[in-house]
């Protein structure tokens, strides 16, 4: 199996394994759902995390709005009576105003807290230091988990207009935002290689030879994006080694240049004579008054 660290311009974000006769064109869509999968679970999380602090989504029309503008314009959030969490709500105002204010108690709260940080351990760029491939089942095990975390604390369900239920049931709109510039569409995904595009056309042995345990760095880009920049020669890390293995160096030569004078030759050691004094039995000879 050739395997492939995907990154996205300089930045690591899983592993992914695949045979070497394996088609272009299929590897290019399993590599850009596993991305957009990984990227929808951490829009889940951040929204969740809101969640779990302030409560469900409100109305369209009520967003933005103060009590007292909404008292004066008439205006009532039907899905907030309906969606209460389980075990009770406690009031902790929005001051974005985004939700209603009706958070979990702090046992679901924990139910909700806790199930985030598992969906965020599956899809975590730590997999690749850690050697571990992240695979579409994987992504959907982390979305069930969230689901399933959601409907405990509100078995009766989310606001259709909520957007964590439009991420469940894949009706977000993320037009306008920075999360949808994220998103890379299928058909229009490309992987490069060593400054390459993997043509779709083509099989993966056809870059990358018949060697079964290759590694390979493939960026995913999206058309029309141009190369990505290419993988510099040395890590940051290998870098830094670097720099203080030179700093180091100069710092050395600084020392030896400052201790660069002639004191040295009156040591026993620089006396061209010693050798000399020695056979002649004149050797450490020192002269008092008797």
């Amino acid at each position: 199996m050739v395997l492939l660290h995907v990154k996205r311009g300089d930045e690591s974000q899983f592993l992914l394994q695949a045979p070497g006769s394996t088609e272009v064109e299929e590897l290019t869509v399993q590599v850009a759902r596993v991305y957009n999968g990984r990227l929808k679970v951490q829009r889940l999380c951040s929204e969740m995390e809101e969640l779990a602090e302030h409560g469900i989504f409100l109305p369209p029309n009520m967003q933005g709005l103060t009590d007292d503008q909404i008292e004066e314009l008439k205006l009532k959030d039907e899905w907030g009576e309906k969606c209460v969490p389980s075990g009770g709500a406690v009031f902790k105002k929005d001051d974005i105003g985004r939700r209603n204010g009706q958070a979990p108690n702090e046992k679901m709260k924990q139910v909700l807290k806790k199930t985030i940080e598992e969906a965020k351990a599956i899809i975590s760029k730590k997999q690749v230091e850690a050697g571990v491939c992240v695979t579409m089942e994987m992504v959907k095990d982390a979305l069930d988990q969230l689901r399933g975390a959601v409907m405990i604390v509100y078995p009766m369900g989310l606001p259709p207009y909520d957007p964590i239920r439009m991420e469940f049931e894949n009706k977000e709109d993320l037009s306008g935002t920075q999360a949808g510039l994220n998103v890379i569409k299928e058909s229009e995904a490309q992987l490069w290689w060593a400054a390459k595009e993997l043509r779709r056309t083509k099989k993966l042995s056809d870059y990358v030879g018949k060697n079964e345990k290759t590694k390979i760095i493939a960026k995913i880009q999206q058309r029309g994006q141009g190369a990505p920049a290419r993988e510099p020669i040395i890590s940051s890390e290998e870098q830094k080694q670097l720099m203080l293995f030179y700093h180091r160096r100069q710092e050395e030569l600084k020392r030896l240049e400052e201790n660069d004078d002639d004191a040295c030759l009156n040591s026993p050691w620089a006396d061209n004579t010693a050798l000399k004094r020695h056979f002649h039995g004149v050797k450490d000879i020192k002269w008092r008054p008797r």
